[in-house]
């Protein structure tokens, strides 16, 4: 009965040694949400504490932990384990333990343990220790007063792919997380850790300077199924994805043609499709590509497959930007990489541009004109055809126009009568940007939007 009590009375400064003692888990310490509790669990285990202080580090903390869109700490830790990158998970990852190295392994499974007790602490924990430090009727009901965070699970991600809830499953269940670290081991081996293993689509942006992959968390949702119209285009994006995700030889794309057709919808819903199958893309703003070097340093050693995606491409005559996109066709040894491929969307099929004193003869050209300029006019040219793959969208005619809006129109179940919605449609892409599939979207959102507004406005009346 006293060895109870005793751990009852000594819980706090055991979970501040707890935290102090993570090791292979040691980065989690700077987490915002778990660097607050760390630093409330050390101070009120002091002997002397104050009220003020105690509550700003008490409600610091919640205040973390709900602006991080979680409710219940176990959830949180549980989600931080999973996606952390360090000496553990990049070696589980790789598939390279050796024997010597198991001493990783062993330490990284202490410090789940560690992380299970800490995930387990209670807001009712914390103001029982603040209890005995302040018994003053005023604290008292202030401290009681103080908000709750949930101790249950509650599988907060819904969204989330059957192989992360999982794995998920796998620390709800069990009561002892340190027993999970093989099934952890075979998770990162299998899916990868960090940044990849949680997100689908990033963009390479700069801070300071200096390129990352920022990671985004709500990619735009769109289906196939969602772009009517342009099926075969499709299919061979998608035959060529495939290959490429079963480890065969696959080509890099160059989608190209009229505007509003669906071009860079296909690469996203392509996306959408077999991000759980391990596809991973990074959007690359044209005014980067000079970095793709560092891009492929960084994924080539990765379980995921990245499609590196360059939208809307064409450059000038003079940038060097376009030498670097011909080194990364052409697979240099650094430019190569199994496991990337390249994805790009142009309105125009030649990607640098071309002028007509290009084409001129002698007595036309200006001093200034190279002297082998039919050679450099082969070279432009020829820039499209280093990709393997080229894909053409063109603007639909009449009939394929209407095919799509009358598909899309059934697809949200919207009830109009087909020669109305014929009618409309026709007026819509003369008042507008044309026949194009993202005139033939935007025209059923109006159409969507004014029925809601209808039926809105009648039962206001009624």
């Amino acid at each position: 009965m006293k060895s109870i009590n005793f751990k009852a009375d000594f819980h706090i400064k055991y979970e501040s040694l707890a935290l102090d003692s993570i090791s292979v888990y040691r980065n989690l310490l700077g987490d915002r949400v778990i660097g607050s509790l760390r630093k409330l669990v050390g101070y009120i285990d002091k002997e002397k504490v104050n009220m003020e202080t105690s509550a700003n580090l008490y409600n610091e903390f919640f205040f973390e932990l709900v602006e991080s869109e979680y409710f219940s700490l176990r959830d949180y830790i549980i989600d931080k384990i999973i996606f952390s990158e360090n000496s553990f998970s990049l070696k589980a990852e790789r598939g390279n333990f050796k024997e010597s190295e198991n001493v990783i392994k062993t330490a990284a499974a202490g410090d789940l343990e560690k992380l299970q007790s800490i995930a387990e602490l209670s807001a009712s924990d914390i103001k029982r220790q603040l209890l005995k430090h302040f018994d003053k009727d005023v604290y008292k009901r202030m401290i009681l007063r103080f908000p709750q965070w949930e101790t249950k699970d509650d599988f907060k991600e819904e969204n989330y792919p059957d192989h992360l809830r999982a794995i998920e499953k796998s620390f709800h269940c069990s009561s002892s997380w340190g027993k999970c670290i093989d099934e952890l081991e075979k998770f990162h081996n299998t899916y990868g850790c960090g940044v990849f293993a949680r997100y689908r689509a990033f963009v390479w942006a700069h801070i300071d300077g200096r390129g990352h992959f920022r990671e985004i968390e709500d990619p735009d949702p769109i289906q196939l199924s969602d772009l009517i119209g342009y099926e075969k285009e499709h299919q061979i994006v998608e035959d060529n994805t495939v290959q490429f995700l079963n480890g065969f030889p696959a080509n890099n794309v160059l989608i190209h043609g009229d505007r509003g057709t669906g071009k860079s919808s296909t690469v996203k819903a392509i996306l959408n499709k077999y991000y759980k199958k391990g596809l991973r893309m990074v959007e690359l703003p044209k005014a980067y590509l000079e970095e793709f070097p560092e891009i492929i340093r960084k994924l080539k050693n990765r379980p995921q497959r990245f499609i590196v995606f360059v939208d809307d491409l064409v450059f000038s005559d003079n940038e060097e930007s376009y030498t670097a996109l011909k080194s990364m066709l052409e697979g240099g040894f650094e430019n190569r990489s199994s496991n990337i491929l390249i994805y790009a969307t142009s309105n125009r099929r030649h990607l640098v541009k071309e002028y007509f004193s290009e084409r001129g003869d002698s007595s036309s050209a200006g001093f200034d004109d190279e002297v082998h300029g039919q050679d450099s006019v082969q070279e432009k040219l020829s820039l499209a055809d280093r990709f393997g793959i080229n894909v053409v969208f063109v603007s639909p005619d009449k009939n394929k126009y209407l095919q799509i809006v009358e598909g899309i129109a059934e697809k949200r179940k919207l009830n109009i009568d087909r020669e109305k919605l014929y009618n409309e449609a026709l007026k819509w892409e003369r008042w507008y940007n044309g026949r194009s599939a993202r005139t033939a979207r935007q025209f059923v959102d109006w159409v969507e939007g004014c029925q809601k507004k209808f039926k809105i406005e009648n039962k206001t009346q009624k």
